[in-house]
């Protein structure tokens, strides 16, 4: 397929804290192509709202232009790249500028929780999109207009999502094969050491092997399955060694020697993990919080929230609206010395 006379003009507004992998995975592979063609089909820029030096969650930093140096200067994709806290950075310049950019047929994109501030603007209403895992719920309960969805990539027309992480680089793949076929993106995704194109309805947490290669027995995964889908009224224990065709004794000690810890505290575990993006993300009360997380006391709740994550959902959603690596501990785990705990 042959290029377009002119390059492919890509904009990538990047907020604070925005993941630098993700953002630089997205690039790469058309700095690839370019290179190994040598031909400039793709040109591109960094630009933040008031531009100069933009920090990323890792502490890495970024020289970017303004938006008021770009806003006469067309593009043909504009990529909003965002990581913790988008509400706090979807500014009414940003807002203002995709959809500007949209009027002008551009093709919007959002990497991470960069759809959260395409939702914000408008731009998602009657669409599918897809964020980064830990966000779905938030995303759910703030855009009820859009389908959210679970894959790697969206693509919905002239608007695009990416859950972020390595699958930046399958989302680019995807778009430099849509404009200039696959030969030049096999051979970017060679170049970048990219071994296998994932297609867009990969699942973000695919349930056939752990990233290691090791798997835990089907019986834990249908058990988890099944947690996972009965969130806001959850089953009794009993329930789900039916459901996944095991004893209640087998499933106590598949989950000791896999997850080390009890089906029940498993279960009240991802509970609250999905409560507290709720909390962090979201401007749902407590008490919604708490049903929503199947917890029937809002008092009950509030007890098991401060012994996972070491302080109560109210002081949470203040002190958890700030970067990732500030934050406590990652999904699924906890502190040494709070094990413990009713299981609810």
């Amino acid at each position: 397929m042959t290029g377009p006379a002119r390059p492919i003009h890509l904009r990538i507004i990047v907020t604070p804290n925005f993941n630098l992998a993700a953002t630089m995975g997205f690039v790469d592979p058309f700095r690839a192509a370019n290179y190994l063609e040598g031909i400039g089909h793709f040109s591109w820029e960094f630009v933040s709202d008031q531009g100069g030096t933009c920090q990323a969650s890792n502490g890495a930093s970024l020289v970017t232009r303004s938006l008021r140096d770009v806003a006469d200067v067309p593009a043909d994709f504009v990529v909003v790249s965002a990581s913790w806290t988008p509400e706090a950075f979807a500014t009414g310049a940003i807002q203002a500028a995709l959809r500007q950019a949209a009027r002008h047929n551009a093709t919007i994109g959002g990497i991470d929780t960069g759809p959260f501030i395409m939702a914000q603007a408008g731009l998602l209403k009657g669409r599918s999109a897809t964020v980064h895992y830990e966000h779905i719920d938030a995303f759910q309960e703030l855009y009820p207009e859009t389908e959210v969805s679970e894959n790697l990539c969206v693509f919905d027309g002239p608007r695009i999502t990416c859950c972020g992480g390595a699958a930046s680089s399958d989302f680019a793949l995807h778009i430099l094969q849509g404009t200039h076929g696959s030969a030049l993106a096999n051979s970017a995704a060679r170049y970048v050491f990219h071994p296998q194109l994932r297609e867009p309805d990969t699942p973000q947490n695919p349930q056939t092997a752990e990233p290691l290669g090791k798997t835990v027995p089907v019986s834990v995964r249908k058990a988890i399955k099944t947690m996972e889908q009965h969130l806001e009224d959850p089953l009794p224990i009993a329930e789900i060694c039916k459901r996944a065709d095991v004893s209640h004794r087998q499933l106590d000690r598949l989950f000791a020697l896999h997850l080390k810890k009890t089906p029940a505290l498993y279960y009240r575990d991802i509970r609250l993990d999905r409560a507290r993006g709720l909390v962090t993300q979201t401007s749902l009360s407590m008490s919604e919080i708490a049903v929503a997380s199947g917890f029937a006391s809002q008092v009950h709740f509030s007890r098991a929230y401060k012994a996972r994550f070491g302080l109560p959902p109210i002081k949470d959603r203040i002190e958890g609206r700030i970067p990732f690596e500030f934050r406590a501990w990652p999904m699924h785990r906890k502190r040494a010395g709070i094990e413990s705990g009713d299981p609810g």
